[in-house]
């Protein structure tokens, strides 16, 4: 108590006291001030008053230069407190306090109130805490100039002038303090003083790029009139002019270029202004730095133009204006893509619309890839159709460089419909004429390793190959039987539709010894069809298997190893008996008509003028028979 009965007017009495408790008695002046007296002193928890500006500014709006946390708190923390009344030492209560307790400092909490009253105390005192930097090198002219409390500077510069332009250890003056937190008072009081417009931080940010970081235009103007170098670029390049550019302020950039901006300046991944214009949709901008002489179609150091960039973010009215000031749309990337391609990549297909009808096919074709490609790869169905009705050819395959990048090496928009097991785009692309059969590794085989019925019937009906072989493969068999041949269902479409079930049966060896099974990891397609049927996945259903091919393959004869994997079971003996001689005559016209109507023309036997019956067993439908 004997504390709070102190004259404060007469220093003498504090002549013996720290810094550290000179500051504390400050802040509880401040506070017994403006606070009402709590009811019960043992139970009060001094909460500091919040100044209304700091809670309109948040001081890490940029994760890419953040200012040292500074977000205000209902407690402040400080050094050990002085014992008083309204903070009494009692043991509790105390540690419960001293838990509650934030990062602020009692300096820190006296300047965000803006107590002129106590920080002139303060310095008539000389404390030499003011002037002493905290963890981050700030003093409290750094405080007050965020914190935006000009009476405070005012108080601090007459008694220090010569720390106007003191740094923190960030080399962050006062004035690039205040200018980036707003603080236009604090801005043109600080240059009248002698603040230096053109000190940067460490990042080579000067106080004009913070105020054009968050756009202020009163601050830019002081800055200008007092010299600030227009020009002077962030550690990455970055110009005033550019940032005025990111946030979209119009009359921000006219006054910078009335005042000598460069409108060429490159940031240090080739990016002029005009560029982060068109990259954050200012329309408006790119109207007004084209009239003042910028590059409309100045790339970046990957070759990307403004052109590309809206089109990529999906600036609409920005594409608009650039392509009303002539931008190029055929002006490529270093990767080959155009403004068109990374629309569609990027699904605006408003954007699409415009760029379409500027767009040149010999580049799409020279860039190779079409922007079908990647409308299929994405599942853009909207998108496709768009294209197709635009007349973009839907056999274009992809350059062998492009092709490669892919384990598959695929190369059609089918391919990549298929892939994907989307029907409708797959039927799409076929119904516009995409041929099915013009990837190394066929498509029908991708939907029958998928077992998709429904996409393996579609590509049949438009003339899918159905004995495609795969480029790695030794047998001469189908592949389509290699991969999928456990399925019977798969199997029977495959063989009504031509697949041939003959070569399933040539085997090198024979009724001689086979030579003992590889290494497991080999490939199935390095297989031979006795090797592959007579392995642990397929075994156990080798005998419908043989039974349903010998139904398409006409007279054979079972290597030894078939007949092995038959006598394993008693209920495959018909099976064998089925393979021997004689075959029924029935079977061997049904054979040789389809034969003669050739595996293209299979799906027109429908139309051939003979009995619906007869067409049915030619079909093998098995609902029908003829004896």
């Amino acid at each position: 108590m004997a504390a709070a009965q102190l004259n404060l007017d007469d220093y003498s009495v504090y002549s013996q006291l720290t810094d550290e408790e000179l500051l504390q008695i400050a802040v509880e002046r401040s506070l017994s001030d403006t606070q009402p007296a709590a009811p019960s002193p043992s139970l009060s928890v001094p909460v500091p008053p919040v100044h209304p500006a700091s809670n309109q500014r948040n001081p890490n709006s940029r994760q890419t230069r953040p200012d040292p946390p500074r977000e205000l708190d209902r407690f402040y923390s400080s050094t050990p407190a002085v014992p008083n009344s309204i903070n009494p030492p009692t043991g509790l209560f105390q540690h419960i306090y001293r838990g509650l307790r934030r990062e602020f400092s009692p300096l820190q909490t006296l300047i965000m109130n803006g107590d002129v009253e106590a920080l002139e105390d303060l310095v008539g005192r000389r404390c030499g805490s003011l002037t002493e930097p905290n963890d981050e090198g700030w003093i409290a002219l750094h405080e007050a100039a965020y914190y935006g409390q000009l009476q405070c500077i005012m108080v601090l510069l007459r008694a220090h002038p010569d720390f106007v332009n003191r740094c923190s250890s960030r080399n962050q003056t006062a004035l690039l303090l205040a200018a980036r937190q707003g603080n236009v008072s604090c801005v043109d009081f600080l240059l009248k003083h002698g603040a230096d417009p053109n000190i940067a931080n460490k990042d080579k940010e000067t106080p004009l790029f913070a105020a054009c970081e968050k756009p202020n235009e009163a601050a830019v103007d002081l800055l200008l009139r007092f010299g600030a170098q227009v020009n002077r670029c962030s550690v990455q390049g970055v110009s005033p002019l550019h940032e005025a550019c990111r946030n979209g302020h119009v009359k921000l950039c006219r006054t910078l270029l009335e005042s000598g901006a460069n409108l060429h300046a490159r940031n240090i991944y080739g990016i002029q202004a005009f560029f982060t214009a068109a990259q954050h949709g200012h329309g408006d901008i790119l109207r007004l730095l084209a009239k003042k002489g910028a590059d409309i179609n100045g790339q970046a150091d990957d070759g990307a133009s403004p052109l590309y960039e809206a089109s990529k973010n999906g600036h609409v009215s920005a594409v608009d204006v650039l392509l009303s000031l002539k931008a190029d749309a055929n002006r490529s990337t270093k990767s080959g893509l155009l403004p068109l391609h990374v629309s569609v990549q990027n699904n605006h297909p408003r954007i699409m619309s415009l760029l379409i009808p500027v767009t040149s096919r010999v580049r799409v074709r020279t860039s190779g890839i079409s922007p079908l490609h990647i409308a299929a790869e994405n599942n853009r169905d909207d998108v496709m159709e768009l294209l197709i009705e635009s007349g973009f050819d839907v056999n274009t395959q992809l350059s062998e460089d492009r092709s490669t990048m892919y384990e598959d090496c695929r190369s059609t928009a089918l391919y990549f419909c298929v892939f994907n097991g989307n029907l409708e785009a797959a039927e799409m692309l076929l119904e516009a004429g995409a041929n099915p059969n013009l990837d190394v590794f066929n498509p029908l085989l991708i939907a029958v390793r998928l077992c998709r019925m429904d996409m393996a019937t579609l590509l049949l009906t438009y003339g899918a190959d159905v004995n495609a072989r795969m480029s790695t493969q030794t047998s001469s068999l189908p592949a389509a039987i290699l991969l999928r041949m456990e399925s019977l269902p798969m199997l029977k479409l495959l063989l009504d539709n031509g697949c041939d079930a003959r070569s399933c049966f040539d085997c090198p060896y024979g009724q001689k010894t086979h030579p003992p099974p590889l290494p497991s990891c080999r490939r199935i397609e390095e297989m031979q069809f006795c090797e592959a049927v007579s392995s642990p996945v397929f075994c156990h259903s080798a005998g419908p298997i043989v039974s349903l091919l010998l139904d398409y393959a006409g007279p054979v004869h079972l290597c030894s190893q078939l007949l092995d994997v038959l006598e394993r079971r008693s209920d495959w003996t018909p099976i064998k008996l089925k393979a021997r001689p004689p075959v029924p005559l029935m079977q061997l016209c049904r054979l040789q008509i389809r034969r003669l109507v050739g595996v293209r023309r299979l799906k027109l036997l429908h139309t051939l003028p003979l009995p619906v019956r007869l067409i049915c067993f030619l079909q093998y439908d098995v609902t029908c028979s003829l004896t």
